[in-house]
């Protein structure tokens, strides 16, 4: 849960002052329009007619004594103060249903519920382990995953559709704590009967030849740019032939020696492919998982979830 900021505030406030005039069902109607850009779309979203919605969408400009619309036969367009007020109103109506189900889930004894998002290679390790810490110390708090990339994750955070997330970041936004909580080595991945035994593999640079396959640089930017150094620093620039946001279309492209790979280490467990793992233990790049959430959360289960998995971190654990 989080606190409006003082221009959401005033937003919010003046909703409630003006109830007898406008209803949240308006506001609904708004934000169907803005995302449909489409009248007629968005009145069969609602289940109302089209006719309808209009009076509702010029009613509410009325009131509000602002254009919302630039209507014309082709299309429709949000005006600056449209754009405005679909940002805030996708953040308080969002806060609201938050606050809805977690005080469902205080009412039944528990302490809420956390939503997390994390990267695949979280999978590996942490977030089983934050998952049966949760279990076995607060039992009373609810749990929902999605798996997204970093920048979703990020989005998610800022606009109260995640409590935390799982990420390979350098950097984020101002109001946003970020913790490391897992270091990983990286590892080369290779076809199974690549003619290279493990004890042969001296450096990167042995592998300048072939092709390579990365997560996309959208999906991880510190991953690619991590990659990019590593054989940078063995002296050449990788061949990127293919780009995937799933470990196992990496494997399985690896497998049927289309290129290799580099990936962090703890993604070779949890998948059945042929490919084999060299570990880069001798280079000093290193893949680190941190959690970040926003300062003003003030969900009381992410208080504990967050204290939780760090002391868990410098436990080692």
């Amino acid at each position: 849960m989080i606190k409006f900021d003082k221009h959401q505030y005033r937003l919010y406030t003046h909703i409630i002052t003006m109830g007898y005039q406008l209803e949240l069902r308006h506001f609904n109607y708004f934000l169907a329009v803005a995302e449909e850009l489409h009248y007629r779309k968005a009145a069969e979203k609602l289940c109302i007619s089209q006719p309808g919605l209009s009076r509702q969408i010029n009613q509410m400009e009325e009131i509000l004594d602002v254009k919302l619309f630039v209507r014309s036969k082709r299309k429709v367009v949000l005006t600056a103060a449209g754009e405005y007020l679909k940002g805030e109103m996708e953040f308080i109506l969002n806060h609201l249903d938050v606050t809805k189900k977690q005080l469902k889930h205080i009412s039944d004894g528990n302490f809420g519920e956390v939503r997390i998002g994390f990267l695949g290679s979280a999978m590996q390790e942490v977030i089983p382990d934050l998952l049966i810490g949760l279990k076995e110390n607060f039992p009373g708090i609810k749990s929902s995953l999605e798996e997204l990339s970093n920048t979703a994750q990020m989005n998610a955070v800022m606009r109260d559709k995640l409590d935390m997330g799982f990420v390979r970041m350098a950097r984020v936004p101002d109001g946003v704590n970020i913790q490391p909580v897992y270091t990983d080595t990286f590892s080369v991945v290779l076809p199974e009967l690549y003619p290279m035994l493990t004890r042969e593999f001296k450096d990167v640079g042995q592998l300048a030849e072939e092709n390579f396959i990365l997560f996309a640089q959208d999906y991880s930017p510190l991953y690619f740019d991590t990659v990019m150094s590593i054989c940078e620093d063995a002296g050449f620039t990788p061949k990127v032939s293919h780009k995937s946001v799933h470990a196992q279309t990496i494997f399985k492209l690896v497998e049927n020696n289309l290129g290799i790979a580099i990936v962090p280490t703890s993604l070779q467990y949890g998948f059945q492919m042929k490919v084999k793992f060299i570990e880069l233990r001798n280079i000093p790049q290193r893949a680190i998982l941190s959690v970040v959430w926003k300062e003003d959360n003030r969900n009381p289960a992410l208080r504990h979830c967050i204290n939780m998995l760090l002391n868990r971190s410098k436990l080692g654990k």
